[in-house]
C-alpha cells in the first residue's frame, strides 16, 4: 500500500491526500510532528533527502519528494494530465509557478497568524502581503477569462494552484479582491472526491 508522509497544517501534504483521495487510492497515513523535529531524524532522511514533507512511499520502499513531483506520478495515466505535450507544459508551468509565486508568500503568512504571531512580525507581514497580492492578481487576470488553468477541465494544476490559494484567508488575505479567483476555487471544491484540509480520506488508513 501506499503511504503519505505528512503534517496536518501542510497545504502540501493535503494536495497529496486529496488527490488520492479524488484517484480512489488506498493509502496507509504518517502524520508527522514537525515542532519536535520528526522530518530531522536519520531515519526520515532516508526518506526525503529535503528532510522535509510531503513524502509518497510507493510498494517497493522507493520514495517521492516534493508536492509537484508527487502529484505528476499519480496523475500519469489519469485524466488529470492529459497526454497533450502543450498542455502538459502548461500544467507544469502553472506547478513552477504555484511554487515560486504563490508558496513565496502565503504559507508563511498563514503560519504567523496561526501561531499568533503575526503583530510581532508586522513588518514581513507586510512583505509577504505585498508579494502574495501579486500572485494573487496574475491568477485572479488568467481566471478572468478562463474556467480552468489549463485546457477545458479540471486538471492536477487546479488542484496544486488551489490549496494554498483556499488557505489565503487565513494569512489575513483579502480575497473577496479576486472574485474570479473564488468562482474557481468553488469549482474545485465541487470536484467529485474533493476534501477539506482537515477531512478524512475515505481511502485512508492510518
Amino acid at each position: 500500500m501506499l503511504k503519505v508522509y505528512d503534517s496536518r497544517y501542510s497545504g502540501n501534504s493535503w494536495k497529496i491526500r486529496n488527490f488520492l483521495n479524488q484517484l480512489q487510492l488506498p493509502f496507509e497515513r504518517h502524520t508527522l510532528d514537525l515542532e519536535s523535529g520528526e522530518t530531522k531524524t536519520d531515519q526520515f532522511y532516508k526518506l526525503n533527502r529535503f528532510s522535509r514533507i510531503p513524502v509518497l512511499q510507493l510498494d517497493d520502499g522507493r520514495t517521492i519528494v516534493e508536492s509537484s513531483a508527487i502529484l505528476l506520478y499519480l496523475a500519469e495515466g489519469t485524466r488529470f494530465l492529459p497526454d497533450d505535450p502543450y498542455l502538459r507544459s502548461q500544467i507544469v508551468g502553472w506547478l513552477f509557478f504555484e511554487q515560486g509565486d504563490i508558496q513565496r508568500s502565503i504559507p508563511l503568512c498563514r503560519v504567523y497568524h496561526i501561531r499568533g504571531v503575526a503583530d510581532k512580525m508586522s513588518q514581513q507581514v507586510e512583505r509577504l502581503h505585498a508579494d502574495g497580492y501579486i500572485a494573487l492578481e496574475k491568477l485572479d487576470r488568467w481566471l478572468a477569462d478562463h474556467e480552468w488553468l489549463a485546457g477545458v477541465s479540471y486538471t492536477v494544476a487546479d488542484l496544486a494552484v488551489s490549496a494554498y490559494t483556499s488557505l489565503a484567508h487565513e494569512g489575513k488575505f483579502d480575497m473577496p479582491r479576486f472574485p474570479h479567483i473564488e468562482s474557481w476555487l468553488d469549482r474545485v471544491r465541487a470536484q467529485p472526491g474533493w476534501l477539506g484540509i482537515f477531512e478524512t480520506s475515505t481511502y485512508q488508513s492510518v
